[in-house]
């Protein structure tokens, strides 16, 4: 039967509908046309064709050779030199302000995300960490934005791995439900929602897998089929200063992660983003940062457009199932 499931953290809603009858291997992910021309921007020895960078790791710590570059984006959708603008009661209209940059996330064009090491993983949430804590320093942005497109399906434009950051004037708004829900939540119950989320996943039907302080599981109304969160189970802990430790272990729990759903359907186009507090937000007593990994499988049509609300062919306790029978 199908069923209407409202997501507990955005209160979203989702349409399971399994008569659809599909499997995780049942969806078809279209063949790639390579458009890119004869010099990628991102490889070593292209540097000149992005603009200059911001930052620069490399795995040995030196700067002669990077592992992680970030830049500017070159076509950016915000930036730090906006103009004025002018707008009225109904139409407003604020200036575009903000940072738009681009993670250059390894210097291997072939390489995928996937096959990272956990130390290949962990300089790139080092950048953002980094870049964040920039922003945060200039006192003048409300929100760090943290994303990744793979595949042209999913947004990405290049096919050389990389993500992105964004410093915003503004909680996205999408945010501002989660903060609003987790602390009426707290309000009402005096227990944080999160620490019941990841308690209850950890022994739910839709648990992938778990680590001392991560769970990893299929969202239970998901957007798009395999919608996968990683979230962290002790309460405060704060992304931009997480021990190192920590950050590691976070950064095998998405590898797994992404390897699963790598094996399930190679190739697979999705798009993840880490939801954090508002830049020099004071610590929240219902909030934990999480990931959200949303697989581009189905196409948004009119129903999801008129309703934001979203048909799923399968359910995630489905999903849950036949991924652990992939589990090495």
């Amino acid at each position: 039967m199908p069923e209407i499931r409202e997501d507990p953290v955005s209160g979203r809603l989702s349409l399971i509908a399994p008569e659809r009858g599909q499997r995780p291997t049942d969806f078809r992910i279209p063949e790639e046309e390579r458009r890119e021309g004869s010099r990628c921007p991102f490889c070593p020895g292209n540097e000149e064709l992005t603009p200059p960078e911001s930052l620069r790791l490399s795995a040995g710590g030196g700067s002669s050779s990077w592992q992680v570059r970030v830049v500017p984006n070159r076509y950016p959708a915000l930036r730090p030199d906006a103009d004025k603008a002018a707008g009225d009661p109904l139409h407003r209209i604020t200036p575009g302000l903000g940072y738009h940059e681009v993670i250059i996330e390894t210097p291997e064009h072939e390489k995928s995300l996937e096959s990272f090491s956990p130390e290949e993983m962990d300089l790139v949430f080092q950048a953002f960490v980094l870049r964040a804590r920039a922003f945060l320093e200039k006192g003048r942005w409300r929100y760090a934005l943290f994303f990744k497109n793979r595949g042209r399906r999913a947004g990405a434009s290049l096919s050389h791995s990389h993500s992105q950051l964004m410093a915003l004037p503004f909680v996205p708004p999408l945010l501002e439900r989660e903060l609003a829900r987790a602390r009426a939540f707290h309000a009402e119950t005096g227990k944080c929602l999160f620490c019941r989320l990841a308690r209850e996943e950890a022994s739910g039907p839709r648990l992938l897998f778990e680590s001392r302080h991560f769970v990893a599981f299929q969202a239970f109304a998901p957007r798009q089929p395999l919608e996968t969160w990683i979230l962290p189970r002790p309460h405060g802990l704060d992304f931009l200063h997480l021990e190192e430790d920590l950050r590691r272990e976070f950064c095998e729990t998405l590898l797994r992660v992404l390897r699963l759903l790598e094996r399930t359907l190679p190739g697979l186009p999705y798009n993840f983003f880490l939801h954090l507090e508002p830049l020099g937000s004071p610590p929240l007593p219902y909030f934990h940062w999480h990931l959200e990994l949303v697989p581009a499988l189905t196409r948004v049509a009119g129903f999801e457009w008129g309703t934001e609300a979203y048909i799923v062919p399968l359910r995630p306790e489905e999903a849950t199932a036949f991924l652990r029978t992939l589990k090495p």
